[in-house]
């Protein structure tokens, strides 16, 4: 289990003010939630942003992520084991799904589960009931579930590598945090908000930002999103000898680094093709339900999809 982030932070891009009033009409309901998005984007603040306003928010939010662990090991995190039940296990153990009871469990990079567990995660969730590693009895749980993933389980599932049954028990509701870089109104916000913190945490009397440092924040690409950000402040209050962040304080990654650059114009034709390629791998290759989603026919689909250029499918 992790310990708990800052609060979330509200942010101004028209991106993430989607994000968070799609946060405010699921909450109060019990759907099961999947949130997308790259690593370092803030899913776990959205993920707890939707217990708080919740009618969980009272009852536990336990995080944990799937990453981090063995397959054996995540068994027995995520459903616990009885006493003798391996070597080592020398008293019984609740898993998460028991520690959430009547709150909310978040699952990080969901998609890192294995095939086995896959099963076995599909079962608790249908059932409602969990079984700890070497016993017999199930036990009642009652827990909402967010899991989180920086993978596209579309194109998992259509692989192979993730149980389709499972990605749409997961995938009630959808939510999908944008990177960094394509909500460039939030990074001087975010900057101010995690100096703040950062700077009271340290002990640090910094009160912000020169116009080269807030220059610099402003056209950095943060391959690395909101998580790259904070440590980028954090290195900054930690050698800066100043009340304002300088250039020379941030990481070279960043006085040096990859800059926002203007985009190439594409053709709208062009741009329009790859959006209906990605909704057909959301749904695993059925074009029936891709068609359905995108409020179009099956036959104007399958005309989207093909290339001019080499009157063939792309998908």
């Amino acid at each position: 289990m992790r310990a708990p982030p800052d609060s979330p932070i509200p942010l101004p891009s028209a991106g993430m003010k989607r994000v968070h009033a799609l946060v405010a009409r699921v909450a109060p309901t019990d759907a099961t939630v999947l949130i997308t998005g790259e690593s370092g984007v803030g899913k776990e603040h959205i993920a707890r942003e939707v217990h708080q306003q919740s009618a969980r928010r009272d009852r536990p939010f336990v995080a944990v992520s799937c990453g981090e662990f063995a397959e054996t090991l995540l068994e027995t995190e995520l459903f616990g084991h009885a006493r003798g039940a391996f070597t080592g296990a020398m008293q019984d153990r609740p898993g998460v799904f028991e520690a959430a009871h009547r709150g909310t469990l978040f699952l990080d990079e969901i998609g890192d589960v294995s095939p086995g567990l896959q099963v076995r995660l599909l079962r608790v969730l249908q059932a409602r009931e969990v079984r700890r590693v070497g016993e017999v009895r199930t036990r009642p749980i009652d827990v909402r579930l967010i899991a989180a993933t920086h993978r596209d389980l579309a194109v998992e599932v259509a692989q192979e590598r993730f149980r389709q049954d499972l990605y749409y028990r997961l995938r009630v509701v959808d939510i999908h945090v944008p990177p960094l870089r394509a909500r460039r109104a939030d990074i001087a916000v975010l900057a101010d908000q995690l100096l703040i913190r950062i700077a009271a945490r340290m002990n640090r009397p910094m009160n912000g930002y020169t116009d080269a440092a807030r220059e610099l924040l402003l056209r950095h690409e943060w391959p690395g999103n909101v998580r790259e950000l904070e440590h980028a402040i954090e290195r900054a209050c930690a050698v800066s000898d100043g009340a304002l962040v300088d250039a020379g304080d941030l990481p070279d990654a960043i006085q040096h680094g990859v800059v926002f650059d203007r985009p190439a114009a594409r053709p709208l034709r062009e741009v329009e093709r790859e959006y209906v390629r990605l909704v057909v791998q959301r749904h695993g290759g059925n074009r029936l339900r891709a068609a359905k989603e995108l409020q179009i026919s099956l036959a104007t689909l399958k005309r989207k999809l093909i290339d001019p250029d080499r009157s063939t499918p792309l998908f």
